[in-house]
């Protein structure tokens, strides 16, 4: 599977994650390239994984055998649309998307009806402990193979059975580091005003979340139950988890996953 050529467009973070995965998982850096209009960006990307680049959409396109389309939403139509006009014989090769908020139907109506799989990877996935949800549309059994092989350099991957589920697990996996950070941050920030520096702050706060999802993902309990086990009654975990309860954290993180789930759903009607 190794021998098919890659060519990313656009050489954005989401796709300096999936480039850093395939290379660190072994994927030949000769058989990736890499197409943007910036060329800093490319410089970055050919001096960190000595991949192939260019400033040229369309000749990564004809160089490829996969296409792995990694520009913002709000340019893909114009992106897609010039790839079909250049490169008509793309529609031949299998499409990867990494954007959030279009379905099918609208790669379809730019590109024709091309193989493609929609791909929403989360940024751990740079250090290989991402979460990747994957739909394919027209795809073969190979093709899928193939694009689990790609992605697993990046961590777990979910193959999703309803296009609409990658909207969901945008809310679930691919918005949520920034939950995480968002919550680490406050208690760094808190941690700071007790009297630890920042540097002390941010790391006890980062190991304890390192620690709290290692024992999450070695132990069968449920959240709940490993929750209890550090939560003893009248305790102070006690007092702080009451808090959290009486504040509405539940309810806030539910609204908040949600209106990612409507944002996304949101920019598939307008974009």
């Amino acid at each position: 599977m190794n021998d098919n050529r890659v060519a990313f467009i656009g050489a954005g973070n989401m796709a300096r994650c999936v480039i850093a995965a395939m290379v660190k998982a072994g994927y030949p850096a000769e058989n990736i390239m890499a197409a943007n209009r910036s060329e800093p960006k490319l410089l970055a990307l050919q001096a960190d994984f000595a991949i192939t680049t260019s400033l040229s959409n369309s000749e990564a396109a004809r160089w490829a055998d996969v296409i792995v389309l990694a520009v913002k939403p709000q340019m893909m139509q114009q992106v897609c649309e010039q790839l079909l006009a250049e490169v008509p014989e793309c529609q031949e090769k299998l499409f990867v998307t990494l954007a959030a908020g279009l379905p099918v139907t609208r790669y379809e109506a730019w590109l024709g009806e091309i193989r493609l799989v929609r791909a929403m990877p989360n940024t751990p996935s740079l250090v290989g402990l991402g979460v990747t949800g994957l739909y394919p549309s027209r795809c073969s059994n190979y093709e899928r193979a193939f694009v689990d092989h790609i992605f697993s350099g990046t961590g777990m991957r979910v193959w999703l059975e309803q296009e609409a589920q990658i909207n969901h697990i945008i809310a679930v996996t691919g918005s949520a580091p920034a939950y995480f950070f968002y919550f680490m941050q406050a208690m760094q920030q808190k941690a700071e005003e007790l009297g630890f520096n920042s540097t002390e702050a941010k790391a006890m706060v980062a190991q304890t979340a390192l620690g709290a999802a290692t024992m999450a993902l070695q132990s069968e309990h449920s959240f709940a139950e490993l929750r209890a086990q550090v939560t003893s009654k009248g305790g102070t975990t006690h007092e702080a988890v009451t808090t959290f309860s009486e504040q509405g954290l539940e309810q806030m993180v539910a609204n908040a996953m949600q209106a990612a789930i409507a944002r996304a759903e949101a920019m598939a009607k307008t974009l």
